[in-house]
């Protein structure tokens, strides 16, 4: 966590918050580059070069154990774009996106206000390095607004707070959490369901999170080579992931790898088997 919760910085051409120039003006960056970040390992997973020799070493740890990385990354990023172009070509016109990471375009928004130029997001984070990189998430159509908040998962009420300076929480809301969840081990399902109360009818929940059930060995010893590292993870099966939808509808094709959640929705989908991606994905509505 951060001291720094709740910290907005945002750009509009209708700006509702107040813009600092999207620098992050007055929060305090304190990076330690002699320890590995999750975000950075997965920056490297992805071919980014946001990412130091410790986070080089452990991602290389990781994928001596877990040969499926950057693949299950690939993924990952492919289910953000096609859930996000589904759900705005919906009608949705609001997204919040928790645990954004390093920028890696295109960014959600960018897929979101393709389809929906006037679309409001939110992207939230702890990682004070993403606040660094926070400027690159606020290239936004001019008709639309985006914005990034400096807060951290475990503490929702801040982060919501933050979040409602741009959005519109009478209105339909699409709440991502990608690869975000198996962070926050011990609390997720309670976090989810905190952040589901406070969402709309219409609203959608967005999830992926690392399972055991593709490669139930090699996600093993990951988890071991994380918390290592000092980031506990923890996995689940397709039972305890269901579970972060209860109350909702959830979308077809239900609970399934990320990579095989609607294809079709993209043009170019990369060959990635079910232990490659070794995540499952899902979208529900709030009746």
């Amino acid at each position: 966590m951060t001291d720094d919760q709740g910290e907005l910085v945002t750009t509009d051409a209708r700006d509702r918050s107040g813009s600092n120039g999207g620098r992050g003006d007055g929060v305090e960056v304190n990076l330690d580059i002699h320890l590995a970040h999750s975000a950075r390992m997965y920056d490297f997973y992805l071919g980014g070069t946001t990412n130091f020799p410790a986070d080089r070493e452990a991602a290389g740890r990781a994928l001596a154990v877990f040969p499926y990385a950057r693949s299950a990354a690939r993924a990952n990023r492919a289910f953000m774009r096609r859930s996000t172009r589904l759900l705005a070509r919906s009608g949705i016109r609001q997204f919040l996106d928790i645990g954004t990471g390093i920028p890696t375009s295109p960014n959600l928004h960018e897929v979101a206000q393709q389809v929906v130029p006037d679309a409001a997001v939110v992207y939230a984070d702890n990682d004070p390095i993403v606040l660094l990189h926070a400027q690159a998430l606020l290239h936004g159509t001019e008709q639309g607004v985006t914005a990034y908040v400096q807060a951290d998962v475990r503490e929702p009420d801040a982060l919501l707070e933050a979040a409602a300076r741009t959005l519109d929480f009478e209105q339909p809301i699409a709440l991502s959490m990608n690869a975000l969840l198996h962070f926050v081990p011990d609390d997720a399902h309670r976090i989810t369901e905190g952040l589901k109360a406070r969402l709309p009818r219409g609203s959608a929940l967005v999830i992926s999170h690392l399972t055991p059930d593709f490669a139930p060995d090699e996600t093993t010893r990951l988890i071991q080579v994380y918390t290592a590292a000092g980031t506990p993870v923890a996995a689940c099966t397709s039972e305890e992931f269901g579970r972060f939808f209860t109350g909702w509808d959830v979308l077809d094709p239900g609970v399934v790898a990320t990579t095989r959640w609607n294809p079709s929705l993209e043009e170019d989908t990369e060959r990635i088997s079910d232990a490659g991606a070794s995540c499952y994905g899902a979208v529900a509505v709030r009746p």
